[in-house]
């Protein structure tokens, strides 16, 4: 059930907070077998429940969120409860304060029931995570739930929450969105708080919520941003809206059932009124190199001082050591290029108001897969799924990702939608008219 559909029963007294939050615990404890989360936090939620359900006897309704479970990804500070990063460096760090995001979503009326599994400290896209499990995609668990946000993504595909909280630094909002065919939001970066979040790369790390639907994004987002109201109705009059389609087929080549879903989608806009048109973009290849350089020299400079490898999974490690390697004037050069390509980008804004593509090139690979084969040319799976989406955290606009459709492999494709710096209400009525 969505973020409404919760709401209703609860205001209908057909199921009280207490009632829900039990009934979710239950669920997990007996379906979740797709190691979703590294904490769970039945007691605190149970008596978040209780003070939820004396609110509304008393009259007082904190919004749409009043008494909904969510979940947090293991990377935000949570008061008195572990905050791993799904990682043995924090295994025992336990904050005394919660992020920010934490306490906006608990005023709203969230009861958070744990901490979701994800990649280790948040660096990968396949959230096998040697320390607390490999997150399994609830749609086919012999398929990656992508990452580095993987628990979140599967707790909400799996239906046992309608919403959860991740970070995205090189897409790992939406690329487990993608692979789980469900929607997932990254803001523009700056828009959300990361007080209190577990950094990754400092000036690429965006907060975003993953849902079972656009609007319950959109939700999450009026609760992390004050004096805004991001769930707007979804687009009926299409005439004026710019669609652009990069000449590059949709950011690059895509498997063919995947490029087919998403040029029918393209084909919809069409349909509907748009006006879709062919445009240039900044070279993604070089974009993705660029951010990459960012990446891996920021997080080595949070993690200087660990020498421990025994504490890290070997794929973590291994990027580590790629990170200190950088020099000082290449990350200075990455830092200039950014630039110029965020001029590109507002050029770009002057002439179209979203552009459109696939979010990731392939559906869910399979765990075991280490390459992916796409239009005859053999891809690392890590590289190929963020080669869409990591240059828009270089850049830092908005990207939402929905389902428009399925492969071949019965798997969802995942639709992205970028517009320019805090247009996510663009982004909200284009995504809801769209999502299938």
């Amino acid at each position: 059930m969505t973020v409404r559909e919760l709401g209703a029963h609860i205001r209908a007294k057909k199921v009280s907070c207490v009632e829900l939050i039990q009934q979710t615990l239950k669920d997990i404890e007996d379906r979740d077998k797709f190691r979703t989360l590294i904490t769970v936090t039945g007691e605190q939620a149970l008596a978040t429940a209780r003070e939820r359900d004396e609110e509304l006897k008393a009259g007082k309704d904190r919004g749409p969120f009043h008494g909904i479970p969510i979940a947090l990804k293991d990377l935000f500070y949570t008061r008195g409860i572990k905050t791993t990063a799904g990682s043995l460096v924090y295994k025992d760090f336990v904050p005394n304060y919660d992020a920010t995001v934490v306490t906006q979503l608990y005023e709203a009326g969230a009861i958070s029931i744990g901490k979701a599994n994800l990649h280790e400290i948040a660096f990968g896209i396949t959230s096998k995570n040697p320390h607390f499990g490999f997150v399994l995609n609830p749609l086919d668990a012999k398929r990656l739930a992508g990452g580095s946000s993987g628990g979140s993504a599967a707790l909400v595909a799996g239906g046992f929450l309608p919403m959860a909280l991740g970070t995205d630094t090189g897409g790992s909002i939406r690329v487990p969105a993608s692979f789980c065919g469900i929607a997932g939001l990254k803001p523009t970066y700056g828009l959300v708080s990361r007080h209190g979040v577990l950094p990754l790369a400092f000036s690429l790390d965006h907060v975003g919520p993953l849902g079972s639907c656009v609007e319950d994004c959109a939700l999450a987002l009026n609760a992390m941003v004050d004096g805004e109201d991001y769930n707007v109705p979804a687009l009926t009059d299409w005439k004026g809206l710019r669609v652009g389609v990069p000449v590059e087929p949709l950011f690059g080549s895509l498997a063919e059932d995947v490029l087919e879903v998403v040029e029918g989608a393209v084909e919809n806009l069409k349909r509907l009124g748009a006006d879709v048109q062919k445009v240039r973009t900044p070279n993604f290849a070089e974009m993705n190199a660029t951010a990459r350089v960012v990446q891996l020299a920021e997080t080595a400079a949070i993690y200087v001082d660990h020498t421990d490898k025994s504490k890290f999974g070997e794929d973590v490690w291994a990027l580590l050591e790629q990170g200190r390697l950088i020099m000082g004037h290449e990350y200075v050069n990455a830092q200039r290029m950014r630039t110029l390509f965020r001029r590109e980008f507002d050029e770009l804004w002057t002439k179209v108001d979203v552009l459109v593509g696939a979010t990731t090139p392939m559906t869910a690979p399979l765990q075991e897969q280490v390459t992916v084969s796409i239009q005859g040319k053999e891809e690392n799976v890590r590289m190929a799924a963020t080669r869409l989406v990591r240059a828009i955290n270089l850049i830092g606009e908005p990207a939402l990702s929905i389902p428009c459709g399925k492969g071949r492999d019965g798997m969802p494709v995942g639709l992205q939608l970028i517009a320019a710096p805090f247009a996510e209400k663009t982004l909200v009525k284009v995504g809801k008219q769209l999502a299938t």
